[in-house]
């Protein structure tokens, strides 16, 4: 295959778990030294979005836009995923803007997802996701792991999102035994100036925690309204860091 039908390939296996037929456009993007596939423009899980893929793009400063915008009379969420999958290591994001005050219907969501060969979708996942569920207020950073046996519930913590400036920095930890998770004021490598931090280290941590690699998503979508102000909603990733162990 050419690049652009390795491309397409991915997107496709990417979304078929979630039910989208996509007219493959395989658009990838560079983002911070890595290759990431942009969701095709479709319909499909969660909350079944519209996906548009140019509601994705990097900037000159080489920071990754995700924007939700009503395009052709409907509301349109967006999706990236990175090329390659992902173990065991440290996951860090920097965002820039103010996750905190994002309209009561979006949600922010960056996470670790199964493939197929790893397991059924709400199984493996490992989030972290800024979202108010459509309350007008309430505790906005939701941390979560989902548990490799399917008979099992999901384990969250939800912590209030206090920021004061426009940087911040959200991160998990992943590891076979213990997922830890923490967020910071500012852009750090470390808890300095701690928002949260939660470590999730199950006595049966071979059926909680997952351990088979998988890609990392990005998307920003609509908690089944549209958003509340009419307005587009917009979020900034200025760098993702994945140092593995």
């Amino acid at each position: 295959m050419d690049g652009l039908s390795k491309s397409c390939a991915t997107a496709l296996l990417a979304v078929a778990a979630l039910g989208v037929s996509p007219v493959c456009a395989a658009k990838t993007l560079w983002f911070s030294g890595m290759s990431w596939t942009v969701r095709p423009n479709g319909v499909g899980g969660p909350a079944n979005n519209n996906w548009c893929e140019n509601n994705a793009f990097v900037d000159a400063n080489g920071y990754l836009h995700l924007r939700i915008t009503r395009t052709k009379g409907k509301w349109c969420a967006a999706e990236v995923l990175s090329d390659y999958p992902l173990g065991y290591g440290v996951y860090q994001f920097q965002v820039d803007g103010r996750p905190d005050l994002l309209d009561r219907n979006a949600v922010l969501g960056l996470f670790s997802y199964p493939t197929a060969d790893v397991g059924p979708d709400t199984t493996n996942e490992i989030d972290i996701e800024f979202a108010k569920w459509g309350q007008a207020s309430g505790n906005a950073l939701n941390y979560t792991v989902w548990p490799v046996n399917l008979s099992l519930d999901p384990t969250t913590r939800t912590f209030p999102l206090p920021l004061t400036g426009n940087a911040s920095t959200h991160r998990f930890i992943w590891q076979r035994e213990s997922i830890r998770f923490q967020s910071t004021h500012g852009f750090y490598d470390d808890n300095r100036y701690p928002i949260a931090d939660w470590t999730f280290a199950p006595a049966d941590f071979a059926q909680r925690i997952a351990s088979k690699p998988m890609p990392l998503r990005m998307n920003l979508w609509l908690f089944n309204k549209p958003p509340s102000n009419g307005k587009t909603v917009e979020v900034i990733i200025r760098q993702f860091k994945f140092t593995p162990f």
